[in-house]
């Protein structure tokens, strides 16, 4: 059975990789274009803190869903995360379930993870670059 875990490890990396990015590049797209509305974005300032992280989020997203600059692009998001799970969620209490920072902590290490795991073999990266 390990066998068969260990054959398609690298295609679920990818997918990790591609529904991560997708994801988040959502929150960049409502922050930044509206879409999908949401209320708490209707009058953002894109030279505001938030509308960098929709920035990041948009363009480091984009980059992860093609698997484009992979490990780079996860390092950024990966500390963006982390700076909005410390500056939104940590101030109300620290542990995650209690402050609704279990997305942004969740997101931090899995960008995490792909600094050092790569794109996986369905990138760009793969196929410009030959490297995962």
């Amino acid at each position: 059975m390990d066998q068969v875990f260990t054959k398609w490890q690298p295609i679920v990396l990818s997918l990790l990789r591609f529904m991560s990015g997708l994801l988040l590049m959502q929150h960049g797209t409502a922050k930044l274009l509206g879409f999908p509305s949401l209320p708490m974005f209707a009058d953002l300032q894109v030279a505001s803190l938030v509308g960098v992280a929709g920035i990041i989020e948009l363009v480091g997203g984009g980059l992860l869903v093609v698997g484009l600059f992979t490990r780079a692009a996860a390092f950024i998001t990966s500390g963006m995360t982390a700076v909005a799970y410390f500056l939104v969620h940590a101030p109300k209490t620290f542990m995650p379930i209690a402050n609704g920072g279990e997305l942004a902590a969740l997101y931090c290490f899995v960008f995490f993870y792909l600094v050092f795991a790569g794109g996986g073999p369905i990138s760009l990266d793969k196929v410009l670059f030959n490297r995962s």
